[in-house]
């Protein structure tokens, strides 16, 4: 598994506290039992999963 930079995630959302909330609630999500969007191993926390999805660009900021 590869490390993921803030470089790569700020290519994906503008802003640093964006990225932060956007994690935070993907994370809580996968830790409700939602479903992966990335292969991940069974001891991978739900914050480093959350974390790459957005850098994998599988989950974004809803705008409207």
């Amino acid at each position: 598994m590869e490390n993921i930079t803030i470089e790569q995630l700020k290519k994906k959302v503008s802003s640093v506290y964006k990225l932060c909330n956007l994690a935070a609630m993907r994370a809580i999500e996968l830790n409700s039992g939602m479903k992966k969007l990335v292969e991940a191993d069974v001891h991978e926390k739900v914050t480093t999963t959350a974390l790459r999805e957005i850098a994998e660009g599988k989950v974004r900021i809803k705008k409207g």
